[in-house]
């Protein structure tokens, strides 16, 4: 350990014992205790948290003032802070909530369970309620439901001596807007253009913000999906974009960081659900209980799906017994033609959440797959089929286990690119099913290939 990270462990330490014994005491030092939180870093407050007990967590939440206790949970993943929220009352929880901007309390009431979310909406004043609900309507990673409601809009007629007034006026209040631009509307509060704030501040007197208004910006739909969203910050160097909704009508504004937000949850989650993690999400500051129940979910379908796989091995031991040899190859063609289908799940399964697939594409990704399984299969079963060979000199056996790669890692590609598909039209996850159906047939279809081949030849192997 290098000095420095040894200073940084006992300051950690020095900050989570100052915390807990403020936390812990006959009567609370307020002033202390906020102190003692603001001087954690922002990168350092989850990992605090999560060594405190639950009931350590809740305590500090509902005793930090509601914009204290916002701030430190804006510091936090979504799923974290809404881990830690969910134990609290709904009316603290609001009261905190309605301190965050619109990005993060709408990022942690979509993570919150929906029971919960609606007490502490019920707890919430009504206007700030009622957004966030007509939010909620809108598809989940869409514009509606990732854009903000804070942005700047005026009147096409107003001049902007009244504009610049407004501005200071009311600086606190919009210093906490992302603000790049203000935006122009007509009497139905249609968009009709943006306003740079330089042209503002170097305007001449008796201009109005349609004199000095670039007419017909771009804008996107409320209802464009994330996919499209994520295509459009990349092909365009745009900080945030208007969000509009019938007849041109201004909603809000999507920042760029909102989609790539979205995007990283997106990936985190698709990965988790491949890996196992029933449900996208999973901290070990969870209750064990519900950890468990989540991993066995997943695990329990997979240990009945690889006695089905190892069936075929008993229907065929009499050929494993002749030729013992056999038993070395059968994990690395079932492993080796897994990694290869995991490969065609990921590419399947990455270009459904980008849009650019969809189930009536099934017979273009199955050529596309085809062709690449014989590629590579050709590649690999030569390479498995010389070193079998080799080993035991016997070409028979390379033949037999080079062979059974090759046309296992076929299947498995072409299986690996159509399964997400299957499920996709079945309104199944196929980020969380699609790895479990892959092994069992790989396997069945790996072991299934090498024993039968085995068996035409098993005199001249054996």
């Amino acid at each position: 350990m290098v000095p420095g990270d040894e200073i940084d462990v006992v300051d950690e330490d020095q900050r989570l014992h100052e915390i807990e014994d403020l936390l812990e005491a006959e009567s609370l030092d307020l002033a202390g205790l906020v102190d003692a939180v603001g001087s954690v870093p922002a990168e350092d407050a989850g990992r605090l948290l999560s060594l405190l007990t639950a009931d350590g967590r809740e305590m500090l939440m509902e005793a930090l003032p509601p914009e204290e206790a916002a701030a430190l949970v804006a510091d936090l993943d979504e799923s974290q802070a809404a881990e830690i929220l969910g134990d609290m009352p709904a009316k603290a929880v609001a009261k905190l909530v309605e301190e965050l901007d619109s990005g993060d309390r709408a990022d942690i009431l979509d993570e919150l369970d929906a029971d919960e979310a609606e007490a502490v909406l019920a707890e919430m004043s009504p206007g700030a309620a009622e957004h966030e609900r007509e939010r909620m309507t809108y598809p989940e990673g869409s514009a509606g439901e990732l854009m903000s409601r804070e942005f700047l809009g005026y009147p096409i007629e107003m001049p902007i001596s009244e504009l610049v007034r407004d501005l200071r006026q009311k600086s606190d209040d919009y210093a906490e807007y992302a603000v790049q631009y203000a935006y122009v509307l007509d009497g139905e509060g249609a968009l009709c253009g943006v306003l740079r704030l330089r042209d503002i501040l170097l305007a001449r007197s008796g201009r109005t913000a349609g004199d000095l208004m670039i007419p017909d910006p771009v804008s996107i739909d409320v209802d464009t999906p994330l996919d499209r969203l994520i295509s459009l910050f990349k092909d365009k160097p745009f900080l945030g974009i208007p969000v509009v909704g019938d007849g041109q009508r201004l909603l809000g504004v999507l920042g760029r960081e909102r989609v790539d937000a979205a995007e990283q949850r997106l990936a985190k989650r698709t990965f988790l659900r491949v890996s196992g993690i029933v449900g996208g999400e999973e901290l070990r500051s969870m209750p064990l209980g519900a950890r468990s129940a989540r991993r066995l979910a997943w695990l329990v379908p997979n240990i009945i799906l690889n006695m089905i796989a190892a069936s075929v091995i008993a229907a065929h031991q009499s050929t494993l017994e002749a030729a013992i040899a056999l038993a070395v190859f059968l994990p690395i063609v079932s492993d080796m033609s897994g990694c290869s289908g995991n490969q065609a799940v990921a590419v399947s399964i990455r270009e459904l959440s980008m849009g650019l697939l969809r189930p009536q594409d099934a017979w273009r990704v199955f050529w596309k797959e085809a062709w690449i399984g014989v590629m590579n299969g050709a590649v690999l079963g030569l390479l498995l089929g010389l070193v079998a060979g080799l080993w035991q000199g016997n070409v028979y056996l390379g033949a037999v286990v080079g062979g059974a790669l090759a046309l296992n890692t076929l299947v498995s590609v072409v299986l690996g690119g159509l399964v997400p598909l299957l499920l996709r039209r079945m309104k199944v996850d196929p980020a969380l099913a699609s790895g479990p159906i892959l092994t069992t047939v790989t396997d069945m279809c790996g072991f299934f290939l090498v024993l039968s081949l085995a068996g035409m030849v098993l005199d001249k192997i054996s």
